[in-house]
């Protein structure tokens, strides 16, 4: 692999799934250092759901686009939060935004992206698509066929993708391996619908699914160790 992309649950970098664990920023950090230090180029994109939780509870009753909107300026405030947590392990990161925001960050172009990742820098990811009613997991969808990544990284708050949700069910099962089309078809939410499609017709190589807080999960992911989590492919 030459270039992956990596998306972080917003709400696993929040203490107790708020606000910012700047321990969990650093420790994550770290990995993703060292994912760059092996070699690989690495974009980033983080959900928001420690500071927004999009459109459920009391949030319901406030437009649906404004709604977004927040959302998606939660995305930059963790942009930047890692990148100054990046910039304190020594990394080489920039923050590029799909909305216009330029005093805080760069504006998200495929051209600029291309640039910053073969510049040897983290490219932090942040604004979503930019556009109302799409969520950050179409966000790295897009931006992996953008970018031509080899991979997409999924750190989550569960170790894997589930025949159903393993919260719920006891009797839940790992699926260690399936395609786009298996989880679509059975509706297994290991991304949003719109982008599992995304990655199917357009033949994003490989979605590695795992436990954020699987120690050393993102190193172990990005050098092609199996034996944890999933793997979602084309075919």
């Amino acid at each position: 692999m030459r270039r992956v992309l990596v998306k972080l649950s917003g709400e696993a970098l929040g203490k107790d799934g708020r606000l910012f664990d700047l321990d969990r920023f650093d420790e994550m950090a770290r990995e993703l250092k060292a994912v760059a230090d092996s070699g690989l180029q690495v974009g980033v994109v983080i959900g928001a759901g420690n500071l927004w939780r999009g459109r459920r509870g009391e949030a319901a009753r406030v437009n649906a686009v404004i709604a977004d909107q927040v959302g998606m300026t939660g995305t930059l405030m963790n942009a930047l939060q890692m990148q100054d947590a990046l910039s304190r392990a020594g990394a080489k990161a920039a923050t590029l935004c799909a909305f216009d925001i330029p005093r805080f960050a760069e504006p998200f172009t495929q051209r600029g992206a291309e640039a910053t990742l073969n510049g040897g820098a983290i490219a932090l990811l942040a604004g979503g698509t930019g556009h109302p009613y799409f969520s950050t997991d179409t966000g790295v969808a897009l931006r992996a066929v953008e970018l031509n990544a080899d991979a997409i990284l999924l750190a989550k708050n569960v170790n894997g993708v589930y025949d159903k949700d393993p919260n719920k069910y006891p009797d839940a099962s790992l699926l260690p391996r399936l395609t786009y089309g298996e989880a679509i078809a059975l509706n297994l939410q290991v991304m949003d619908t719109a982008a599992l499609v995304i990655c199917r017709d357009n033949r994003v190589p490989m979605i590695r699914v795992f436990d954020l807080k699987e120690p050393d999960g993102l190193v172990r992911a990005a050098r092609g160790e199996i034996g944890f989590g999933s793997v979602v492919t084309p075919e």
